[in-house]
């Protein structure tokens, strides 16, 4: 203890300042928790069956609901059309929400990107690739990257 104090009155003397930093960053309040990049059958030219196959999952890390209005999703490429906003969309403490590339109907666990089109319609590569979670603000809350030929998918949490 002597020795901790004798060294607290030197960096004070010394003019240094200590700074703690926490132990570990606050955890995000929705994390992405799996991307299913290779959808079962593809490629089969962007049918709906096929696009849908292809999603990513996001968790309310929380005990509180969130809603996810102007939060988005989006892959590594710079393209705007790989870009997907979530309007008005509550999710529930500690549920998920799967939102898949093509079209359907939105449901209180799933959303649709709306794509169709062909190939160029998937949003996810088959090989590598990297998911980004933004709020509102446009402040970066997760991503996930893979890169793998072997799998279907990547489990982004746990980690």
């Amino acid at each position: 203890m002597r020795i901790r104090c004798l060294l607290t009155a030197a960096m004070l003397t010394a003019g240094v300042v200590v700074v703690s930093s926490p132990a570990h960053a606050a955890a995000p309040a929705v994390r992405i928790i799996k991307i299913y990049y290779d959808s079962p059958g593809s490629p089969d030219y962007g049918g709906n069956r096929s696009l849908n196959g292809e999603y990513i999952q996001l968790r309310n890390m929380t005990r509180k609901a969130i809603n996810l209005k102007g939060w988005t999703v989006r892959d590594d490429t710079k393209r705007k059309d790989h870009i997907y906003t979530f309007k008005n969309f509550i999710l529930k403490p500690g549920k998920i929400v799967t939102l898949r590339t093509g079209k359907g109907k939105d449901t209180s666990t799933t959303v649709y990107w709306g794509r169709s089109g062909g190939t160029f319609a998937y949003i996810w590569n088959q090989v590598r690739d990297t998911a980004y979670l933004r709020d509102p603000s446009g402040r970066l809350v997760d991503k996930c990257s893979y890169n793998s030929a072997r799998h279907d998918y990547k489990i982004c949490w746990p980690r």
